[in-house]
């Protein structure tokens, strides 16, 4: 009984963790420019419902409510059915710039949040995958695959997907990623002549991510070495490459680990790479034949592992969260033209197991993931769907263009029909959620 209490609080807590530190910050964006300008704060809450803990202080009511799955600032006045009086604090009675500035405060603080938390997690140090700024030259086909089908070989260069440019491995997976079971123009590059071949990704993992089926030219690098265990004392060294085991050239790292495994106590040659030497390094495995380990860390491609400054740790934040804003564009993008599939949604489910195992690896895992879903709740609160911060900067903007205020009557109208499309929205993600669990 202890025990699963104990594994129930390590799966929900880092949740509870991420999503309130993101509705907080949110909240607060909110909460200080409104106070900035003087409108009266009646609640900040976090979290919707019964009140569990609260207290009132300067005229302002905080609160931990019962539903954690936001949170809410009301400001006085805030809306025609409140009865504004005319007071100067009601919000209403604020210049629409105010308000403008009030409802923006909250996305743009998220947005801020991403930036910053992820300077923080790499300024600890970023191992950056090489492979993935590389030209797209396949390395290697999984046999059955939908690109082995099609006729993808090792040695082809993708150029293109569906027309657009493919630049590098990352440009790869962000064009077929979100487009599983959708036919794809894939044009490549085979030994000066271009060819566009016809595939259609597939669906893997129980998050439905597109797959080809296709891998870079990796070479398997250490990334670390136990104390006392025979790569350490035989003088492997972190970020050596490895280029050969055994004499045998071009192995993955699932291969490497077989044959060290099936080697036994006996010495094995690993030919490495180290600051553009390569050596051999001969290494006697510890343990049983089938059993057998050298104690070391393999990853399965080169990193590029830089040290950063504050200010390259902030450049690297920048760099990141603005090719995951495109990546978000093109999603968001896709759903209204069929290229992304809605079960790729996710909803508080998901995040609270991608919260839970991100934990389990380590708090910069934690705070990484916290990161991106701070950009991603910024980013869909700029959206312009009513009751969102951005479908309320949109009436704004409609407001001040016509330069006359909307009727009580329209104004409802369109907040029922935001409020239609959020609850669709979550139907959607928590199907999806409940889908996933099932699979």
């Amino acid at each position: 009984m202890l025990s699963s209490l104990v594994s129930t609080f390590n799966a929900i807590w880092p949740f509870l963790l991420v999503l309130g530190v993101l509705v907080f910050v949110h909240e607060l964006g909110h909460f200080l420019v409104a106070r900035w300008y003087g409108v009266r704060v009646i609640t900040f809450s976090l979290g919707f419902g019964k009140k569990l803990l609260k207290f009132t202080r300067g005229g302002t009511e905080y609160c931990i409510s019962l539903v954690p799955l936001g949170g809410y600032v009301k400001l006085a006045g805030e809306t025609v059915s409140d009865a504004p009086t005319g007071d100067p604090t009601e919000f209403l009675s604020k210049s629409k710039w105010i308000r403008f500035q009030v409802y923006l405060a909250g996305p743009v603080m998220n947005l801020a949040m991403a930036i910053i938390v992820l300077a923080f997690v790499r300024s600890f140090g970023a191992d950056l995958p090489i492979a993935t700024m590389a030209p797209a030259v396949v390395g290697g086909v999984t046999a059955g695959s939908p690109a082995d089908q099609a006729g993808v070989k090792p040695g082809d260069h993708i150029v293109a997907v569906d027309g657009r440019e493919i630049a590098n491995w990352q440009a790869l997976n962000l064009a077929v990623l979100p487009r599983p079971d959708r036919e794809l123009d894939v044009t490549i590059d085979r030994a000066g002549t271009r060819l566009t071949l016809k595939i259609t990704p597939a669906a893997v993992t129980k998050y439905r991510i597109g797959a080809i089926g296709v891998q870079p030219v990796m070479r398997p690098e250490v990334l670390g070495v136990t104390p006392g265990n025979p790569a350490e004392k035989a003088g492997l060294k972190r970020f050596d490459v490895i280029l050969a085991v055994g004499g045998e050239p071009g192995l993955s790292k699932d291969q490497i680990i077989r044959k060290i495994q099936k080697n036994g106590p006996v010495p094995l040659v690993f030919t490495v790479e180290r600051e553009g030497q390569v050596q051999d390094i001969p290494i006697t495995p510890e343990g049983r034949e089938g059993s057998t380990i050298i104690g070391a860390y393999i990853a399965v491609s080169e990193f590029e592992h830089v040290d950063p400054t504050i200010f390259q740790a902030f450049k690297i934040s920048w760099d990141e969260n603005l090719e995951a804003t495109r990546q978000i564009g093109t999603t968001l993008a896709g759903l209204f033209t069929r290229d992304t599939p809605v079960n790729q949604l996710m909803g508080p489910v998901a995040i609270a197991e991608l919260s839970a195992s991100a934990a389990q690896l380590s708090w910069l895992y934690l705070f990484e993931l916290m990161a991106t879903i701070s950009l991603n709740l910024g980013l869909l609160n700029l959206l312009p769907i009513p009751i969102l911060d951005g479908g309320q900067i949109a009436i704004l903007g409609l407001e001040g263009l016509f330069r006359r205020d909307m009727s009580i009557r329209v104004k409802e109208a369109i907040l029922l029909a935001g409020a239609a499309v959020i609850i669709l929205l979550m139907v959607t993600v928590i199907f999806n959620d409940v889908a996933r669990l099932i699979r």
